[in-house]
């Protein structure tokens, strides 16, 4: 979206790609600014100002640090976190407690303490043991949680990854449909001292570009809301319809705007609500790779360039697996170029790989890209989600420092991890009695 080519060089809103290669090494993770605050915008005027006591909680798993935080703080966006580690980057960050919701299936009794003594504004319960587990808690510390239920509403989307769908019947997330388990759970939250129930979660998965699985989630869970409000006499006040939007990796992608997938679920919403005389429920989505994900991108250096007559060119470049493991797990696919020779010729088939000491480290298969040299400049589009907050250290390798660029500047918002860093928790002792 932020992307052009001057003088046969890529640039990345405004910012040479090879200048920046040269300023701060490689791999490099690059993110358009104005790219991310372009999806804010757009989900500003397609939900937040189209639809009254609306909020979008950006899913922070795809791209996480302190200024993330804080941009997201600046559009007025909440923050969904699913662990420890990122509740505590966005209490570092001073993001407002009452604008995190904490997600997960397995939250540690530290994670939830953590959470309840910062004030966080919700907890996505996702398992009637998981109720009785905070309601102890609760309990302990004298507090009262805001909790939302996840539940599986048992669909799946023919569009995405299996690993990428989350509300399938056999899946590791959210409260079965099973009415006893389900009403014996909503029943609890009701009645809990400790715990304010105050709607319905759900996530279908990610990377999907129908919005029938959405719909058809919607109704499952308008079908719990009005059984409840029968039932109990309990009017549901939020219902959070998770994320999953897909973007644009490959050519072949066809990005839908926000609206695509949020008006026809609003429209059942309204009707719902309307039909059972109660106020609609605040509505609440968390997005976070159709924020993040094309803003972001990867620029390598090329090293060997290996022929195989008759079979495959393959391209090193100088990260792989490392700091994007998705090709590999999920076989997902990307669009590479030549970032320092973007006017030349499409001319030659070429297989990234990376370096890794492994068959599987090849991140673009049989890329179109211009005839590759050593030292050129590799850029990987739409790496922004889930390449930074997937990355290892495997074989020893150090995670890339990530630079955010916005009309021609640059800052260094991650630096690059050095070989020290990643040895410092280890330790040479002797044995002792435990």
């Amino acid at each position: 979206m932020f992307k052009e080519i001057k003088e046969n060089v890529l640039y990345i809103d405004g910012c040479n790609s090879v200048k920046l290669v040269e300023k701060y090494g490689s791999p490099l993770y690059v993110y358009s600014e104005s790219d991310i605050l372009a999806r804010c915008k757009a989900l500003k005027n397609d939900f937040l100002l189209r639809y009254k006591n609306t909020r979008v909680a950006y899913a922070s798993k795809a791209f996480l640090n302190t200024y993330m935080c804080k941009l997201m703080e600046k559009e007025g966006m909440c923050i969904d976190v699913v662990s420890g580690g990122e509740l505590y980057t966005a209490i570092k960050a001073s993001f407002p407690a009452e604008h995190i919701e904490f997600n997960g299936n397995n939250k540690s009794r530290e994670e939830i303490e953590m959470a309840l003594n910062y004030g966080i504004g919700r907890f996505i319960v996702d398992s009637e043991v998981e109720i009785d587990f905070l309601e102890e808690i609760c309990s302990d510390l004298d507090k009262k949680a805001n909790v939302l239920y996840r539940i599986n509403p048992g669909v799946k989307s023919e569009d995405t990854h299996d690993y990428n769908s989350t509300a399938t019947k056999d899946a590791k997330f959210g409260i079965p449909l099973d009415q006893k388990i389900l009403y014996s759970a909503i029943e609890k939250g009701i009645k809990s001292p400790h715990i304010n129930l105050l709607g319905l979660h759900f996530h279908v998965g990610s990377q999907i570009f129908e919005n029938q699985t959405h719909i058809n989630a919607v109704k499952v869970a308008l079908d719990i809301t009005e059984k409840t409000y029968k039932t109990y006499n309990h009017a549901f006040t939020e219902l959070n319809l998770g994320g999953g939007f897909g973007i644009k990796y490959v050519d072949s992608d066809l990005r839908k705007p926000y609206s695509y997938y949020l008006d026809p679920m609003m429209e059942l919403i309204e009707k719902s609500a309307e039909m059972l005389g109660i106020d609609r429920p605040a509505v609440v989505i968390e997005p976070g790779r159709s924020i993040v994900g094309e803003a972001g991108s990867t620029l390598y250096k090329v090293g060997v360039i290996k022929e195989i007559p008759g079979i495959r060119k393959y391209v090193a470049i100088d990260g792989g697996m490392t700091d994007n493991i998705r090709p590999a797990l999920y076989q997902a696919e990307y669009k590479a170029v030549i970032a320092n020779r973007m006017d030349e010729e499409i001319k030659d088939v070429a297989t990234i790989c990376g370096k890794c000491c492994e068959s599987g480290d090849i991140l673009v298969k049989d890329a179109l890209i211009a005839k590759p040299k050593k030292d050129d400049i590799c850029a990987v589009y739409s790496t922004g989600a889930y390449g930074y907050s997937m990355a290892s250290n495997y074989n020893k390798n150090v995670i890339p420092a990530v630079v955010f660029v916005k009309e021609g500047k640059a800052s260094l918002v991650i630096k690059r991890q050095s070989y020290e860093q990643m040895i410092q928790n280890e330790q040479i002792k002797g044995f002792e009695e435990v």
